[in-house]
């Protein structure tokens, strides 16, 4: 790994053991790879029952009727819930309260829940199941834009009342959102090519190790205790409390292990059903999905199609850009809203192009409802213009990276929101850096020297299915960059609570940090730590389980909880550092003129002058005090983009990476191995820079996934064919190749630290990267991912 840096704005505590900068090893690392860590598919309560969910056989149909009389006098049955039995509110949703509990005498996918069962074990809520007899009559399906805007198409929600209902021009489309800058007809005059194509983009899903699962526990005071593994624990509160018919006072949600996320987990799933049983039967209810339910329990990546026109001069600038963006939104609106503001503001990618026409949507069908996914809008956009850079560069026979640095964009370039970058974007530096890195070597299944080389079969395509020994294999290289938001957008209220407490305990200080922050693989819980040592100089940090009896932490998504809440756990540990020092100058003021006239610092469990002069034990400072402060952090405010031009100032930061594929592919049985997949981020400041790295490998892997193998398979009738790790693939160690690395440090001014989001970044550009190396290879258009074996044999 290569790490640049520039300055950056982190002096108190720099000398603390454990603090920013160095790669603390996470708390729960070890417990997690010996299999001892407790996720919440593990949580147990001695007399908890077990719940289970009816879900639909078909994709849009109305309930005629439902019979639960066979099911519910099955013995060891406590309770059965349709819709009629709900309680209070009876939709939910993260924009729009669209989402039914349970169906509402409508069906609008594959999988959607309608009946739950409570009962002593979880075969008997199964076998249960089974005997519910419902009555179904089969409705026209939504699936594509053709049956969504056709004229006497079914509206799958008729009589809308969210806030874009007023502004669409179907009933049947989400959201819409345009972004009109200078006059792009104007522009294509001066263009000497012009360069259009067609791209589709599959579903993906999240793909996350630990199903959905939660326990329930009725309270004496008629509320509910719900633990449970989700990404924003204030938010799955403010859903459940209409749904509960409860006040959120009496809805204490705590965090449970969580086995991955990637977006899957920021809508609800079973949470309001454990709870409705838990507070129906009495007792405690536990809910675990296996990996089939898992597929139909949250919602996947938007597939999409995208349609792009781009300009060019024969000395290589680009005049123009035109793109129509087409996002399959499924059955429920969930994030869509969000994702269409992402896919829109970011098509254009990290180029300058002065004029643009550009329009992205995304529909109601009757498919999989589709919401938050790593990448969130910008991933399906950098697919379709990074294949139109490679197009634009052959189109001049010019080198596609020098292309691409020609049109870069940089600090001061306005997007074609009207908002000026202004913080460092080194996009031509990046592609500069993955060009310069060595390249693998040629031919490296061969082994031995001339005279008596062998094939390890290992490292061609196919592997051990010895499909080949190297003939008829080739190489291709390809680039890519991307541009990705950091945090919120669009006005968002994006901020996050740290309640921070010191105190001495046994002898030594010790500190304490609570958010409501879902740690969901990310590394907060270390960086947090990191923060609160350095900022604090104290050793012993502990991190208090995250819960809602502390203020909302926002989401663990949107490469947001270090910037966001880590802003907000600095924050309070500056203002207990404040507190320490009143009480400093209270107990020592008088022994020593430098409590009034130095700089203070803590560090290594004193308070020092900033020219290392100790002046007293941070024990001898706090003794029999306790520093116990909660407060929220915000980052600068954005702005909702224009209804109709798209002009506005929608994004706090923007994240770039950049990625050069190496692939050798089998021509003849259409196998592709990914040799290498280099990346090169700016990371602003890297605050733990093992984790960092580990961050932009696991989402370069997850890019390669979508590049050659992970999709969602729906049939003509909606249904899903694929539910299972068995027939959706995901990248295992052996499909993984080596991922070096480049790592910048061009610290943002307005940012913690200087700190640039980074989780989300490297997941763009490695697909179109891995996309551009086959076309490379094999010479083959390639409009589509995931790339099949029949794409590249034609068969």
């Amino acid at each position: 790994m290569g790490v640049t840096r520039n300055p950056t704005n982190i002096t108190q505590g720099s000398k603390t053991k454990g603090g920013l900068g160095e790669s603390t090893l996470r708390p729960d690392g070890t417990l997690k790879v010996t299999g001892e860590f407790a996720y919440s598919s593990d949580m147990w309560h001695e007399d908890m029952l077990w719940g289970f969910t009816l879900r639909s056989p078909h994709a849009h149909a109305k309930i005629l009727s439902i019979d639960t009389g066979e099911a519910l006098a099955t013995s060891g049955v406590y309770a059965i819930m349709t819709h009629d039995d709900l309680p209070a509110f009876t939709k939910y949703g993260l924009e729009y309260k669209d989402t039914p509990v349970l169906a509402d005498g409508v069906v609008r996918y594959h999988g959607e829940p309608i009946a739950i069962i409570a009962a002593d074990h979880p075969e008997t809520a199964r076998r249960a199941a089974a005997k519910i007899k419902v009555e179904f009559e089969l409705l026209p399906l939504v699936i594509d834009e053709e049956t969504a805007l056709a004229d006497g198409a079914p509206i799958l929600h008729p009589n809308r009342d969210d806030h874009h209902a007023g502004h669409v021009t179907h009933p049947n489309i989400v959201h819409r959102q345009p972004i009109i800058r200078g006059d792009a007809n104007e522009a294509a005059q001066r263009a000497d090519i012009v360069i259009s194509g067609e791209y589709e983009v599959g579903m993906q899903d999240q793909a996350f190790l630990g199903p959905e699962s939660g326990l329930a526990v009725p309270a004496e005071d008629g509320g509910v205790d719900l633990y449970i593994a989700t990404q924003w624990l204030h938010s799955d509160l403010g859903q459940l409390g209409p749904v509960l018919g409860l006040p959120e006072d009496k809805i204490r949600m705590t965090l449970s292990g969580v086995g991955g996320a990637f977006g899957g987990r920021e809508d609800l799933s079973m949470q309001a059903h454990a709870c409705l049983l838990a507070l129906r039967t009495g007792k405690p209810v536990k809910i675990v999905y296996n990996r089939f339910e898992s597929f139909f329990g949250h919602v996947h990546r938007h597939p999409a199609k995208l349609w792009y026109e781009h300009g060019v001069t024969s000395e290589g600038k680009i005049t123009h850009m035109k793109c129509r963006i087409v996002l399959d939104g499924g059955a429920y609106a969930s994030a869509s809203p969000a994702v269409v503001g992402n896919a829109s503001s970011l098509a254009v990618g990290p180029y300058v192009i002065d004029d643009v026409e550009i329009e992205a949507v995304a529909l109601y069908t009757n498919n999989p409802p589709c919401g938050a996914m790593r990448g969130f809008g910008a991933v399906q956009a950098c697919f379709a213009y990074e294949a139109q850079m490679d197009k634009l560069a052959a189109a001049l026979d010019m080198d596609a990276v020098e292309f691409r640095q020609l049109n870069a964009m940089s600090q001061g370039t306005i997007m074609p929101t009207g908002q000026p970058v202004d913080s460092p974007a080194p996009v031509a530096e990046l592609l500069r850096r993955v060009k310069a890195l060595p390249m693998p070597p040629e031919q490296q299944w061969l082994a031995g020297d001339s005279a008596g080389r062998s094939t390890d079969v290992r490292a061609l395509p196919g592997g051990l299915s010895n499909t080949t020994h190297g003939e008829g294999v080739v190489r291709g290289v390809g680039y890519a960059v991307g541009i990705k938001n950091v945090g919120f957008s669009e006005g968002f209220d994006d901020y996050s609570t740290a309640r921070v407490r010191l105190e001495v305990i046994n002898g030594e200080p010790v500190a304490m940090v609570h958010t409501a922050m879902a740690e969901v693989g990310q590394g907060g819980v270390t960086v947090h730590a990191q923060i609160a040592r350095t900022e604090l100089g104290v050793a012993q940090v502990t991190i208090h389980p995250a819960d809602t009896q502390v203020g909302s932490a926002g989401s663990t998504s949107a490469s947001r909880q270090t910037y966001v809440t880590g802003g907000a756990v600095k924050n309070s540990c500056e203002a207990v550092r404040e507190k320490v020092l009143e009480l400093g100058r209270a107990r020592f003021g008088s022994y020593h003129p430098a409590w009034a006239t130095a700089e203070l610092l803590l560090e290594g469990g004193k308070v020092v002058t900033d020219g290392g002069e100790v002046l007293a034990d941070l024990v001898d400072v706090i003794e029999g005090e306790t520093i116990d402060l909660e407060l929220e952090w915000r980052h600068r405010p954005t702005q909702a983009f224009d209804l109709v031009t798209g002009q506005g100032h929608g994004h706090v930061q923007y994240s770039f990476c950049a990625h050069r594929a190496v692939v050798e592919v089998d021509t003849e049985l259409g196998l592709v191995k990914v040799i290498e997949l280099a990346a090169a981020q700016d990371v602003g400041k890297a605050l733990n820079p093992l984790s960092v790295v580990g961050q932009i490998q696991g989402g370069t892997t997850q890019g390669l996934g979508l590049a050659v193998m992970e999709e969602i398979i729906v049939d003509k009738n909606a249904k899903v064919r694929n539910p299972s790790f068995t027939d959706y693939l995901i990248p295992t160690i052996l499909d993984t190749p080596t991922i070096p690395v480049d790592v910048l440090e061009l610290a943002d001014e307005h940012a913690p630290y200087g700190l640039r989001g980074i989780g989300e970044a490297p997941t763009l550009s490695s697909t179109p990267a891995v996309v551009a190396a086959i076309r490379a290879a094999t010479g083959l258009a390639l409009k589509r991912v995931p790339v099949r074996p029949e794409h590249l044999t034609g068969t």
